[in-house]
């Protein structure tokens, strides 16, 4: 099962914390799912994933009560905390940044923390939508955050969610480590400076000098690329 987190209704809908959703709504029409249909304390469709029957579940109670949705529909469907698949805004990763992970802290996400309560333990799988933290010129806290629309050009916010989307589909047909090792490779030329700056700050210690954190080959250096249990 594949579950997006959000709170209900058009006023949220464009909010940060509404990512998770908004990629499994795009999952359900990739995957021509079943029309969605109030089932579990939620919007309920039905699917054919890679690897066999998936249920996509987008909670209508608010995200604190997340758990009173997914809960029930994972004992109905027989699905394990492991065959879980929660999509969701995270403020810990920045901005365009997306991430997997399986079990794990909350992260003080309270839609995770109500999961973690109505799965009976934390063991779900994750796909994280980094959405970045408040700047100094926010008039609000993290709540408030979460809650406010994007103010990131819609094409960026698009590119988010696309990566959201194809890194879902990447857990679900390949699993969660297979997923990792694609979407959280370190792009060459990322890995080329790691190495240039070990052998300068290694140089450095050796003589006493100040370690010279360039890269010693620039043209090695490349723009990043990310590539974007079996969920039930």
């Amino acid at each position: 099962m594949v579950v997006g987190l959000g709170n209900p209704g058009p006023r949220y809908a464009r909010t940060r914390h509404n990512a998770g959703q908004r990629v499994v709504e795009q999952l359900a029409a990739r995957l021509s799912a079943t029309r969605f249909a109030s089932r579990y304390a939620g919007q309920f469709a039905e699917a054919r994933g890679p690897r066999g029957p998936l249920g996509l579940l987008v909670p209508i109670t608010y995200m604190n009560d997340s758990g009173a949705s997914v809960g029930p529909a994972a004992g109905t469907l027989h699905a394990t905390p492991a065959q879980v698949l929660v999509v969701h805004d995270d403020i810990d990763l920045p901005f365009g940044k997306v991430r997997g992970k399986a079990g794990g802290g909350q992260g003080g996400h309270n839609g995770l923390r109500s999961i973690a309560q109505g799965l009976g333990g934390p063991g779900f799988l994750r796909v994280r939508l980094g959405v970045g933290r408040p700047g100094p010129g926010f008039r609000g806290d993290e709540a408030d955050w979460v809650l406010c629309p994007f103010d990131e050009p819609e094409e960026q916010v698009d590119a988010l969610l696309a990566r959201g989307l194809e890194m879902t589909e990447a857990v679900l047909a390949d699993g969660m480590d297979a997923a990792i090792a694609r979407f959280h490779a370190r792009p060459p030329g990322e890995r080329a400076r790691a190495r240039a700056e070990r052998r300068a700050q290694a140089g450095a210690a050796d003589t006493g000098n100040p370690a010279d954190s360039h890269p010693s080959d620039p043209s090695d250096s490349h723009p990043a690329r990310e590539h974007p249990q079996e969920p039930s």
